[in-house]
């Protein structure tokens, strides 16, 4: 008789943005004459930019010739893109070797997947709140999860000391997010050198999503934790070219591996969390199409990056039409600056997901409730500013009147 992997009881039945869907729908299907606007996934919606579209469809010409016909990729994905993340990693002062960067379909598979290369039995610590991906898939391992709480004291922008972890323990691996999703909060540099510190100290291996690194505006704020001393022993970094460049749809991020990280197995053999993850994507991965990386190596050229920019400040100015309504009905929040994302307190003590239904059912606009981010969350909700102009903008007067 076949066994199932019973850690599946232990998390949530649903995904949190399946059960917006479905709530969604069924709204809907209730009322088809309403006009939905959606400012809760994090999803783009302006189009890839010319250069990117045409050096993918060059890419499928090239396919489509024998002599420039590509088939199984190289398990880290092509030289030609490889150095261009490097080029750009430059670009913001940060060193990082081609050769530790591995191409994939994106931050969501590779913080999920990363889970393999680690214990079971080992101390994972997230944030709390926290992008769901962090939580389920270790639970689905079977992994220890802890939280550390990000609240509006600490500006959602939990330290060491606010882990809520076992007497005389220190975690093992750790989350971070910045900036961070859901809250839009950023760490600055001297609270991830005390991240990093803290992991080289207890041998932990940092886990650093920068898949929003491209809406700092500050040079102060670090763009990625190799940025900060010490990092390039402890930390493995993912990002994503879903929001920097609308691959949301096209799928390309990457995930960076120094070669200095190394860990001790009980028999006290010296182990290489780049090899293993080197091992495990050329085991079970077989790569991003060849068309998809040429059009990510595009997106990395100067051209490309100017489109890039222009695309990310028109979310930013969404991001800013909405705090400004929030502003003027002093409600605190944060995000928005160096983020897309607006995390902000529901009116009159309101639950999110309470808040969630009002919006729906009297104005129809979808955000984010925050507790589906986890307990830390409870009353605060997100919107994004992924949306179209006319439609932030329609959103917000529609939402002033429930505020």
């Amino acid at each position: 008789m076949a066994k199932l992997n019973e850690n599946y009881l232990n998390i949530e039945e649903g995904y949190l943005f399946a059960e917006i869907a479905r709530r969604v729908a069924e709204y809907q299907k209730n009322n088809p004459d309403k006009k939905i606007i959606r400012l809760g996934i994090g999803d783009v919606t302006l189009p890839l930019s010319e250069n990117v579209v045409n050096a993918m469809i060059q890419g499928v010409k090239d396919q489509g010739a024998a002599e420039t016909f590509h088939g199984y990729g190289p398990e880290q994905g092509y030289e030609f893109l490889r150095d261009a993340v490097s080029a750009y990693y430059k670009s913001f002062g940060v060193d990082v070797p081609s050769d530790e960067i591995f191409i994939s379909d994106g931050a969501k598979s590779d913080t999920g997947n990363i889970t393999e290369l680690f214990d079971k039995d080992n101390i994972i610590l997230v944030p709390d709140p926290v992008y769901p991906v962090y939580v389920d898939t270790n639970m689905m391992g079977g992994k220890n999860v802890y939280y550390m709480a990000g609240t509006a004291d600490n500006g959602f922008l939990p330290m060491p000391s606010d882990a809520d972890l076992p007497a005389g323990k220190a975690a093992d691996v750790i989350y971070l997010c910045s900036p961070n999703n859901p809250t839009g909060a950023v760490y600055n540099k001297d609270q991830l050198k005390e991240w990093v510190d803290y992991a080289n100290a207890n041998g932990s291996v940092i886990l650093f999503d920068a898949a929003y690194e491209a809406f700092i505006a500050d040079e102060t704020l670090p763009r990625s934790i190799y940025a900060i001393e010490g990092a390039r022993t402890c930390a493995i970094e993912f990002c994503s070219l879903s929001k920097t460049a609308g691959f949301t749809g096209t799928r390309c991020g990457y995930t960076i591996v120094p070669k200095d990280i190394k860990v001790m197995s009980t028999a006290g053999v010296e182990m290489s969390p780049h090899a293993m993850w080197f091992r495990r994507q050329s085991t079970k991965f077989n790569g991003v199409s060849y068309p998809v990386q040429r059009g990510a190596e595009a997106a990395f050229s100067a051209e490309g990056m100017a489109q890039c920019r222009k695309n990310i400040e028109y979310y930013k100015e969404n991001a800013r039409i909405i705090a400004d309504a929030l502003d003027k009905a002093n409600i605190r929040y944060t995000g928005g600056a160096h983020s897309p994302y607006i995390w902000f307190e529901c009116p009159d003590g309101m639950s999110s997901w309470d808040f969630f239904d009002k919006l729906l059912n009297e104005v129809q606009v979808v955000g984010t409730p925050g507790e589906g981010f986890g307990k830390n969350g409870a009353g605060f909700f997100r919107l994004t500013g992924f949306g179209s102009r006319e439609a932030t903008i329609e959103a917000v007067e529609r939402i002033k009147s429930v505020l």
